[in-house]
């Protein structure tokens, strides 16, 4: 395998295609099918996903895929955002049709025309939906799994409130679910407040999560946007208030996709392949039987099997005999599964188990007696690692800049800067580092790089 700090773009694509992620030798370019391996571990995601929202009352809905011109156009500002982009479905058969169809980009065309239905007084608000869903986007830059696609796995959340205050809570709440599922991935990221030119069209102002991966480059995983009365101003979306008065809702949205997965990929794996955190490791312990004719090792793995089984572990017996133990070690490492249990004559004799834990060297033997509880305190271990691992991705990948020349190497870089797009022109031509705005997770004031004004510390980087 290509080694992974020679080459980050060769490594990635490889590892796609050994650990059986995903597919990308389907006929449409920039849509690739998902294999089993690969859906697992994104449908782990997604279901970490819908419980934190269901506990900030977010609730699910699934919105048709097709949206009629007049919806887009409604909006132009905010078609604008996707007009080079958008795939139309224009007749039936031989016919065409009498109104075109768009592939949704994203579902604010689709999701506003209802909320004008479901909204007439306060008693209706907050209204707090999410979706999880394909979207549509003609991609012209260079296509990569999980990072830049042209159908893409969505979540997009989307909020109407009585009151930009009230709206300005539920941008704080999507934070909070960001730190949760953060909580999980720990993948190294900053939340840079974007600048005004490079905002979500229709947006008073966007947030994005902006994580660092090995190479240096960002890859922006999340973004919450706070839209204002802007949509509901357009899409016509009123409430009553309590003194019969008629008022447009405020609005907000947050979203995610498909390239967290990449960003765990490509942030936690190393020169043996993958490194799932245990939340989300489609397998997160393999079992594997040492072949000898003195202990049915089959018999004794199988029952380690069923007793992690039935504890609630997503565990997998390995029982292929055209494969050496060897050989199998390291599919399952560079599957990524965080523990490995080895079991051979001395262990079924000594009513024992040898654990594995990916990442970190060594083994160590326990009593069968404490199969779920050793099992369970190795999966902790491979966490803390791994979440020790990811903290100095942040330290290593990101530094602090006071002039444009230490700016140009390989790293993103915090630096000061006013807020005038002049100097950030001025950044990224001497840099080709482009602004990704001011950071709110990583605050701090100072002087301009450039004009040395007074400015915010904020964020730079070449981006997937």
């Amino acid at each position: 395998m290509q080694a992974k700090k020679k080459d980050f773009s060769e490594w990635y694509n490889e590892i796609l295609e050994s650990a059986e992620l995903s597919d990308k030798r389907y006929p449409v370019k920039g849509m690739n099918v998902w294999l089993p391996y690969g859906l697992k571990a994104m449908n782990l995601i997604d279901a970490a996903t819908r419980q934190y929202n269901e506990e900030a009352e977010i609730e699910e809905v699934g919105f048709p895929v097709l949206i009629t011109r007049n919806q887009l156009e409604v909006e132009f500002e905010h078609l604008k955002g996707f007009e080079g982009q958008l795939y139309w479905v224009t007749r039936t058969g031989k016919e065409q049709l009498d109104i075109e169809l768009s592939l949704r980009p994203t579902s604010e065309s689709a999701i506003y025309p209802m909320f004008s239905l479901w909204i007439r007084n306060h008693a209706d608000l907050p209204k707090k939906v999410f979706q999880i869903c394909s979207v549509y986007r003609y991609e012209t830059k260079h296509t990569r799994s999980f990072l830049r696609m042209r159908e893409f796995r969505f979540y997009e959340a989307h909020t109407a409130h009585a009151d930009f205050q009230d709206a300005e809570k539920q941008i704080t709440a999507y934070m909070e679910i960001w730190s949760k599922l953060n909580s999980l991935f720990q993948i190294p990221s900053v939340i840079n407040r974007r600048p005004d030119w490079d905002k979500f069209p229709g947006a008073q102002y966007s947030l994005a999560v902006d994580s660092i991966m090995p190479d240096g480059r960002t890859l922006q995983v999340a973004t919450m946007h706070q839209y204002g009365e802007n949509f509901s101003r357009t899409y016509d979306i009123k409430y009553t208030d309590l003194n019969g008065e008629q008022r447009y809702v405020s609005q907000t949205t947050y979203g995610m996709s498909e390239r967290l997965l990449g960003a765990l990929i490509g942030i936690h794996g190393d020169d043996k392949g993958l490194i799932f955190p245990p939340d989300i490791a489609p397998v997160q312990v393999i079992v594997v039987p040492i072949p000898t004719e003195k202990a049915d090792v089959n018999a004794y793995s199988k029952k380690i099997h069923d007793i992690l089984k039935s504890a609630g572990l997503r565990v997998k017996l390995d029982l292929r005999d055209n494969y050496t133990p060897g050989w199998k070690y390291n599919y399952w490492e560079m599957k990524g599964v965080p523990a490995r249990i080895e079991v051979g004559e001395r262990e079924v004799q000594g009513n024992t188990l040898t654990i594995s834990v990916r990442g970190i060297k060594g083994k160590k033997t326990y009593d069968l007696m404490n199969l779920e509880e050793s099992v369970k305190k190795s999966l902790k271990e491979h966490f803390s690692s791994l979440s020790e691992r990811s903290g100095k991705v942040l330290k290593e990948n990101v530094k602090e800049a006071k002039t444009l020349e230490e700016m140009k190497g390989q790293a993103a870089y915090f630096a000061y800067w006013c807020g005038k797009r002049e100097c950030s022109d001025k950044i990224e031509a001497a840099t080709e580092k482009p602004c990704l705005g001011v950071s709110v997770s990583h605050p701090g004031k100072g002087k301009c790089i450039v004009c040395k004004e007074s400015g915010d510390r904020s964020m730079f980087s070449r981006t997937y």
